[in-house]
């Protein structure tokens, strides 16, 4: 059975975007976007909802960011290359190929996802994560927790669900970052 993961960027503070609702605080750095790339190369489906969608979409629609480098080149190919599912009612359609789009959430059939995939399924968006954690799917947190305190926004993990978390890895990079990898205790 393929695991569900939920993975992020969050400030020290907890938190992935800001009071303004931004979630592009953090700087670019070659390390740890490496790292980021590394871990979503073994995905082969991301669950998204409407707005990281519309944020990560680009890297299929615009040759331009993969274009950049290498190492954006290896994320948009690796990005492209796995199957993605949208959660919105608001979106009519999707600009990407191997994508579905779905008006709700439907917990049912991300087990029976999770029970069919031959490789690890990402579910990304506080919102749609926050609803995946309360319906029991989520087997692991990927944390890239950066060193930045940003007094609000919109918190990065569910407020209403507790859970135990086992450590499984930890990594630091060399600005600061952390990142933190966890198996819900069962």
């Amino acid at each position: 059975m393929a695991k569900l993961i939920y993975v992020t960027n969050v400030s020290l503070d907890g938190y992935i975007e800001d009071k303004q609702g931004s979630f592009n605080l953090y700087p670019h750095n070659d390390d740890v976007f490496a790292a980021y790339t590394d871990l979503i190369r073994s995905v082969g489906t991301f669950l998204y909802g409407r707005r990281l969608y519309e944020t990560m979409a680009p890297w299929e629609t615009n040759a331009a960011l993969a274009a950049q480098s290498n190492l954006t080149a290896d994320f948009a190919t690796a990005w492209q290359a796995a199957n993605k599912v949208v959660y919105s009612t608001t979106l009519a359609a999707v600009s990407t190929v191997n994508t579905r789009l779905e008006k709700r959430f439907d917990a049912a059939s991300i087990r029976d996802m999770k029970a069919s995939a031959p490789s690890d399924l990402t579910v990304g968006g506080a919102h749609l994560a926050a609803q995946a954690f309360t319906a029991g799917l989520v087997d692991e947190c990927r944390l890239f927790v950066w060193p930045w305190i940003i007094g609000g926004g919109k918190p990065a993990l569910p407020s209403d669900t507790r859970a135990a978390l086992e450590l499984l890895d930890e990594r630091r990079f060399e600005n600061g970052v952390v990142y933190l990898r966890y198996r819900i205790a069962t």
